[in-house]
C-alpha cells in the first residue's frame, strides 16, 4: 500500500505543477485597470486622449522629436528632482495650461541609455510624476496630467556621449484635448 501511496502522491504533485504551468501561460491578457483595451495606454495612467498625440505614436508616425506648445525640462544623470532653471520653464507650461482649460498634458519621462530597461522606467516614472507635482502646486489640476515613462526606448539623440545623453534625460509633454 505504501507504494500506491507514493505513486499517488507523485501523480497529484505532478498535475498541480502542470496546473500551475499551464495557467502562467494562458494566453489571454489580463483587463487593464478602468476598462482601456488600447495596448499603449496601459503604461500611463488612464484618461489620456491618445489621439492628441505622444511620443510613442510620433515615433510610430514618422515625427518624433517636434516641440509641441509646452517646453521640455531636463534632468542630471541619476537625478529626478527639478533643477532651478526649469522652474521658470514649468512656470510657464504653467501659464500656457492655465489659459488653455480645455487641455490635458501626459508628462513622459525618459532617461539616456545608461542602466537597465527597469531602472530606466522606473527613474523615467520619477521624473514624470516630479514634474506633475510641480505643474499642481502651480494651480494645474491633478486630473489634467497623467504621467508615463518611456526609459530609453525612446531617445532623441543616438550618439554614445554626454552631450547627447543630455538631451535625452527630460520630461516631454504632450497636450491632447479634453473630452470631458
Amino acid at each position: 500500500m505504501s507504494s500506491r501511496s507514493t505513486i499517488a502522491r507523485a501523480v497529484a504533485i505532478v498535475g498541480v505543477a502542470v496546473m500551475l504551468a499551464l495557467a502562467g501561460c494562458s494566453s489571454k491578457k489580463p483587463a487593464p485597470i478602468g476598462g482601456d483595451t488600447n495596448p499603449s495606454s496601459q503604461l500611463g495612467e488612464n484618461g489620456v486622449d491618445k489621439s492628441g498625440g505622444n511620443s510613442l505614436e510620433d515615433w510610430k508616425s514618422g515625427k518624433f522629436g517636434a516641440q509641441g506648445p509646452l517646453s521640455d525640462i531636463h534632468f542630471a544623470y541619476n537625478e529626478y528632482t527639478i533643477q532651478e532653471q526649469d522652474g521658470s520653464v514649468l512656470k510657464s507650461n504653467a501659464t500656457w495650461l492655465q489659459t488653455h482649460p480645455q487641455t490635458r498634458v501626459q508628462v513622459e519621462g525618459h532617461c539616456d541609455e545608461r542602466g537597465s530597461e527597469e531602472y530606466n522606467i522606473a527613474l523615467g516614472a520619477k521624473r514624470a510624476q516630479a514634474a506633475k507635482d510641480y505643474l499642481v502646486t502651480l494651480g494645474i489640476g491633478g486630473s489634467r496630467i497623467s504621467t508615463i515613462s518611456y526609459g530609453k526606448e525612446l531617445p532623441l539623440c543616438t550618439e554614445h556621449d554626454e552631450s547627447c545623453w543630455s538631451q535625452n534625460r527630460r520630461d516631454h509633454f504632450a497636450v491632447s484635448e479634453n473630452k470631458e
